[in-house]
């Protein structure tokens, strides 16, 4: 439990700019899902989803949601986790105290996905408010939104370790994160793919949180849940790994 420590000391830090940040990571979601939700969804109508007729509402809230998450921990994972071990030195001051770098990295992949759900439950609020879904297994997407932020989290701190300024991380979002916001099925069905993209998408971790979330939304239980739930758990525990083997290269040399 020696992250805890390190988990609290960013909760205190982030209760000083608690307002902006929550405006900052649920601003751009509001305006895709107001954008698109209701100008576009008045043009689309409804959307086929594993045979059923759902709104493009609907449809892309469910989407726009594991987004979220997606950003929220990605942006914590690399801006804030960079300023913390590279620019703040703050890193270095803990490991002063009896926690380990080990302790530090796990405490930052639970902290950004902390962020990530924080997030998300926000928005799940507006999403209410506006009568999007009322669906009571929207309590079950809850702490799959959890899972979908440590994934990310955990993928985000490779690049954090390889990082020597934060230009850097223009690269993973333009190269890795808007590509697979794309091909995961948050704006249109996969079948609109070609076949080869679309079998390729399967295997992104994003596509695999739709998947889990959008039918909760629609007040049905995930047909298949086992692939995804291995696909993200298999992402999460592979990406923390070698973000653990590369910053404890980074801090040996």
């Amino acid at each position: 439990m020696r992250w805890w420590p390190v988990f609290l000391r960013n909760l205190l830090v982030w209760r000083k700019l608690a307002i902006p940040s929550l405006v900052g990571n649920i601003a751009e979601p509001l305006m895709w899902l107001v954008a698109f939700g209701y100008g576009m969804g008045a043009l689309v109508g409804q959307v086929t989803v594993n045979g059923t007729q759902v709104p493009y509402i609907l449809f892309l809230a469910s989407g726009s949601i594991c987004m979220s998450a997606m950003n929220a921990a990605s942006f914590e994972a690399l801006y804030s986790a960079f300023s913390r071990m590279h620019v703040q030195k703050t890193w270095d001051g803990i490991m002063n105290a009896p926690v380990n770098l080990d302790n530090i990295v796990l405490a930052e992949v639970l902290w950004a996905a902390f962020k990530s759900l924080f997030t998300v439950t926000v928005i799940l609020g507006v999403m209410l408010a506006l009568g999007i879904s009322y669906s009571p297994k929207l309590l079950i997407a809850w702490p799959v939104l959890l899972g979908v932020g440590i994934t990310f989290s955990c993928v985000a701190l490779i690049f954090n370790a390889l990082a020597q300024g934060y230009d850097f991380f223009t690269y993973y979002f333009t190269l890795f994160l808007t590509p697979m916001m794309f091909l995961s099925g948050i704006f249109f069905p996969l079948e609109q793919l070609p076949p080869v993209v679309r079998v390729i998408s399967q295997w992104l971790p994003l596509t695999n949180a739709v998947d889990l979330v959008r039918p909760l939304f629609m007040d049905q239980w995930p047909a298949q849940w086992l692939r995804p739930v291995a696909v993200l758990t298999g992402f999460a525990v592979t990406g923390f790994w070698i973000a653990l083997a590369l910053t404890r290269k980074r801090f040996r040399g």
